[in-house]
Formats: structure tokens, sequence, C-alpha cells
């Protein structure tokens, strides 16, 4: 039987074999197309060791169940989302763990439009259909290659065209965002340096992962090596890049929407714009400031594609560095976002650091992950020891007063809570995270 400990918030994902194997990839396969009631279905996958073998069974599957599979290779997410956005096709499935480590495998599955299934869209129905028996027929599906690179190139391409005199270095951490952004890059008229380009799924320099820091010490120390105007560390699937400017320092990614964002709404006056609710409130008063409006989320990237594409807007972008844009059929793209950065810092002839410094505005800590006996618990009672403040209810507490705010949520797959404080002064938010870190240890 297939271990429903797999079936995760955003997509299914486990260790290969214990966890994850080929057999729960075949019946995974049949339940996909049974649930979109697909006719044609794209697959692409990351350079994992067991990537190709789950493939293999991933496809039988969606073969079996009379369903086309598009093979478009190995790819990144969003070449992936692109191939279901841009040749209309029922669903896809993209067969990769991303910054996880090796042992790791997963399938993120998408619908059409290139809307990502989760827990309660999808991926517990995909869940149960997995666990019934099959009928086996007499036909069966065909398998189509498809080379997506020249068509998703050219889509880049279009937003790339004042592109120029910059010097970039890229660090890929031998994942896969090397098979679109090197030729992309490359085929620019500006100097890129690329660290580790080859896909190896036993990621030999450092893991393909933005959220240990440490990964990212070889890409600022090479931007200031080269004297490079921007760095971009791409994520295993390439469906995120964090940026270095060119003093070497990381961008956070919510300056990196603020930036954007004020871009983006010189065209589009009274458009919505999507944002993590544990972003910066510069980010919101950029929004209203240059003509938006501005829309807090709760986390989860998949809720804010959804809310792209069903509720308009030109802009989402969320606290671990997934960004979309509307007029990239709203994928979370990595690549993208850069190219749209790039833009920018061409036509104003800034560097990165100028273009980000009006918004270094506040204080935050980072994320402070807290092992806590009974989260629920703890987030009730830091309620009402704040009670005072202004409650927004979005994804955990947020409490939000005239110059600080909080939020403290529940972790998805552990027993901790994640807390993020912002400030008006350094020494008002010493004070305050004394003050809940406090609450929260009593």
């Amino acid at each position: 039987m297939i271990n429903p400990n797999i079936f995760k918030a955003y997509d299914i994902r486990g260790i290969y074999p214990e966890e994850i194997d080929e057999e729960t990839a075949y019946r995974i396969g049949r339940a996909f197309v049974k649930f979109l009631n697909a006719k044609k279905i794209a697959v692409g996958i990351d350079a994992r060791k067991s990537s190709p073998s789950l493939f293999k069974e991933f496809v039988r599957g969606i073969t079996d169940e009379w369903c086309d599979v598009i093979n478009i290779g190995m790819c990144t997410t969003p070449m992936l989302g692109f191939a279901v956005a841009y040749l209309d096709l029922d669903g896809g499935v993209m067969i990769s763990a991303s910054h996880n480590p090796p042992e790791y495998n997963a399938f993120k599955l998408l619908s059409k439009n290139s809307l990502q299934l989760y827990d309660d869209f999808g991926i517990k129905e995909v869940k149960k259909l997995a666990e019934l028996s099959f009928e086996n027929g007499s036909s069966k599906g065909k398998i189509i290659k498809k080379d997506i690179l020249p068509d998703y190139v050219n889509h880049l391409l279009k937003f790339a065209k004042d592109i120029k005199n910059l010097k970039t270095v890229c660090d890929y951490g031998n994942g896969v965002g090397a098979v679109s952004a090197k030729e992309f890059l490359d085929n620019l008229p500006i100097s890129t340096t690329h660290l580790f380009p080859e896909p190896d799924g036993s990621f030999p320099n450092h893991l393909a992962n933005p959220h240990e820091l440490e990964n990212l010490k070889t890409l600022q120390e090479k931007v200031l090596e080269e004297k490079a105007d921007l760095g971009i560390f791409f994520d295993g699937d390439a469906d995120r890049s964090i940026l270095v400017d060119e003093k070497g320092e990381i961008v956070p990614p919510d300056l990196e929407l603020a930036i954007l964002a004020k871009e983006e709404l010189k065209n589009h006056k009274g458009e919505k714009v999507y944002f993590d609710l544990r972003f910066s409130k510069i980010v919101d008063e950029v929004i209203k400031e240059t003509g938006g409006k501005s829309v807090m989320m709760r986390v989860g990237n998949p809720f804010y594609k959804e809310k792209l594409q069903k509720e308009g807007g030109v802009l989402a972008g969320e606290f671990s560095g997934h960004i979309m844009f509307k007029d990239n059929y709203c994928l979370d793209d990595g690549l993208f976002a850069a190219v749209k950065i790039m833009g920018i810092m061409s036509r104003t002839k800034k560097p990165l650091s100028e273009l980000i410094k009006p918004f270094k505005k506040y204080y935050q800590t980072e994320e402070i992950n807290l092992k806590v006996k009974n989260p629920d618990e703890t987030l009730r009672k830091v309620k009402e020891e704040f009670k005072d403040g202004e409650s927004i209810n979005l994804d955990g507490v947020y409490i939000k007063y005239s110059d600080w705010w909080f939020n403290l949520r529940k972790s998805n797959t552990e027993p901790l809570v994640r807390l993020r404080i912002e400030a008006d002064s350094p020494e008002l938010l010493e004070e305050k995270k004394r003050e809940v870190l406090n609450i929260i240890e009593k």
C-alpha cells in the first residue's frame, strides 16, 4: 500500500525507495489521470538518481489510464508549468524534490493552466483514487517527446529586450536551473559566470537549497571576486531564485517584490499585488503608493497562483522566494523574476543595492523556529496576551501595532511554531522579540 505520510500540503514527497517508490509512482499516475479526466499530461524530471525509474512507472500509469504523455525530459519546474499552459494541456507532473537532499523525490501535480494541486484541491482526492483497484484496458495512451526549451526561451526573450551591459554570476547547485538559464543568459548581451551548472542529483558541491544561507556563500564570494552586478541562486528545480547584490549581500524576497511591484504597477494602475503576511510592511506601502491594490496572503505558494489566475492581478510573491507574474502564466519562475530585475537594472543604470535602499526602512527578525509542546495552545495564549493590538486572521496569529507587528504560526510538518517580528527601530525590535519569546517560553 501507499505510505500515507508522503501526501504533503503542496505535493507528494518522501525518501526513495523507503517512502516513495515505483509502485507508488504507477498508482499516482493512474489516479492523477482519473482526477483530471485528462487526455494529455506533460511530464518532466530533475537530475535525481531515482527520477528516471519513477518517471517510467508514472508514465506507465498515465498511459494505462488511456491518456497521452508529453515527455519533456529533464527540465525545470517552470518549463514544465510553461508546457502545460502554452500547449493547453490537461495537466502536468514534475518529478523533483526541489531543494531537498538527494535521498528524497516528489511529484508536483499541476492541473489545467498549471494550477498546482494542494491538500484541499486535488491531493486528498488523488490519494483516495490511488488506493483503489484499477481496470486494465486493451488500448493505451501514447508517449510524445517534446523539446519545450526553444518555445520557453523565446517567451523569456520578449521580456529581456532592455537587458545589456551587466555582469552576472549564477549558482545552480547542480540542480536543473542551468537547463534553461545557461542557454538563455549566454545569448544575452551580458557576461555570465556559471557555477555548478551540471545537473547532478547527488549535489556534490552544496545543496540547491536557499533556506540554508551557508549554501549561498560561494555565490556571494564569486560576485565580489568578479565585481559582478548581480548574483542569482537557483533552488533545485528553479522555481525560485534568491538574488545577491553587487556588494555580496542577499536580497530578501520581500524587498525584491517591492522593487518589482513599483515597476509593474507603472503600467497596471489599480491592479492587485498579492504578498506573504511575513513580508515587511514596506511592501504594502509601496503597492498602495504606486496605485496598486495590496492583498495580504497566508503562507503557501499554490494559493498565490490560484488567486492571481482566478481573481486577477499583476504580481504575487511569497517569503520563501516564489514570485509569480500575470504575464508569465502566473508561474513561479526563478529565471523569469531575475529577468525582470535585470531589465530594471539595465533601464535605470542603478546597482541593485541602490534599487533596494529606499525599501530598507524597517527592522526584522528572520523566521525563528521554536519547539513547543502544544502549538495550538501556544498560539491561543500569545493571541490573548496581545489582544490590545489589531488582529489579522490569515495564518496563525498576526498582531499589528502602529510601530511593530508579529506573526506566529504553526509548522505544517513538525511540532514547531514559527515567529517573525518587524519594528520601526532596532531597539524596539529587540524589546518586542524578548517580550514575545518570554511569553512563548512560559
